[in-house]
């Protein structure tokens, strides 16, 4: 997994763990980045942004540093990637999707969820050209 990630915060609320990287936005809408119940784990909507709280311009760099971090989130709720079974992203420009694509290939080529790519007016942050969310199942 990269350096630089969000450290991951895991807290039980009414029957669920709950994850939290600290992000801003986390208490203002009232979400958690990934919630685990029993065996499935939900990871909400998350943007590439970089460790210094930038987004590089690339949208392929955004996803792959979107998925780093999805990534911690699930394994600090105890499961891995292997363990996803839905995947859907967001994207700003979807004339970029070979660039996603691509990355989302490289991370679950051999896994192959359930995905879908859409293309959304905006996000929440300007600057942000993709967001991800997925679904996991933890035997």
């Amino acid at each position: 997994m990269a350096a630089n990630l969000p450290k991951y915060t895991i807290a039980e609320r009414f029957g669920k763990q709950t994850c939290s990287t600290g992000s801003a936005w986390e208490p203002k809408l009232g979400y958690s980045r990934a919630v685990r119940k029993g065996h499935v784990i939900a990871v909400t909507g998350t943007v590439g942004i970089g460790a210094d709280g930038k987004y590089t311009p690339d949208v392929a760099a955004q996803a792959r540093r979107s998925l780093e971090i999805i990534q911690g989130a699930i394994e600090a709720l105890g499961g891995k990637m292997t363990d996803v079974i839905r995947t859907r992203l967001f994207v700003t420009d979807i004339a970029e999707w070979e660039k996603v694509a691509s990355v989302h290939g490289q991370v679950f080529g051999e896994i192959r969820p359930a995905t879908t790519i859409v293309q959304v007016a905006k996000l929440i942050d300007a600057d942000a050209l993709i967001e991800i969310e997925v679904d996991a199942i933890v035997d």
